[in-house]
């Protein structure tokens, strides 16, 4: 793992410290947007710029909870990016194009349309993986969003196999 990757990892931990169901979500989110990048063959670069954004996508929930009383996606697309630069600009090592594509990615990655770049559809379904499992979506949701959220292979396969699913219909 990459040094800055790794010293982000412990501050996102540290910044959600007692709260694992936090730390647990955006460890998952990491794990499987870094999984489909590499099987798509996404460039490095690129790549560990989508790794840092998915470790603070959710960045913003406790702020939201604590100012709003919910933290709902509009919610934290607005408050996470400015928590996500301080972030990242503390823990070092990261430029100030890839701190604004990072804050970009935070505050789009509940926005399903326009979808603006490869990083920002495998944050999509990488979220997607873990939350439609800790929802417990039911198989007609799955089916929808499979259809209508996945759009990478890898990212269609690894959702296929968890939940047990046949390909959905492409229809025209």
């Amino acid at each position: 793992m990459q040094d800055r990757i790794r010293r982000l990892f412990y501050a996102m931990i540290d910044f959600d410290r007692g709260q694992p169901d936090l730390i647990q979500h955006f460890t998952k989110v990491h794990s499987y947007a870094s999984l489909i990048a590499a099987t798509e063959e996404i460039d490095p670069h690129t790549a560990e710029v989508l790794e840092a954004a998915a470790l603070v996508h959710d960045i913003g929930i406790p702020l939201c909870n604590r100012k709003y009383g919910s933290h709902s996606g509009p919610l934290q697309e607005k408050e996470g990016p400015p928590l996500a630069r301080q972030l990242l600009t503390e823990v070092g090592g990261f430029t100030e194009a890839e701190i604004v594509r990072v804050c970009t990615l935070v505050g789009e990655h509940h926005t399903l349309s326009p979808v603006d770049g490869i990083d920002h559809q495998i944050l999509l379904e990488a979220d997607f993986l873990v939350n439609c499992f800790a929802h417990g979506h039911d198989h007609d949701t799955l089916m929808h969003t499979w259809k209508h959220v996945f759009a990478t292979a890898s990212g269609k396969r690894v959702f296929g196999m968890m939940f047990g699913l046949e390909e959905p219909e492409t229809g025209n």
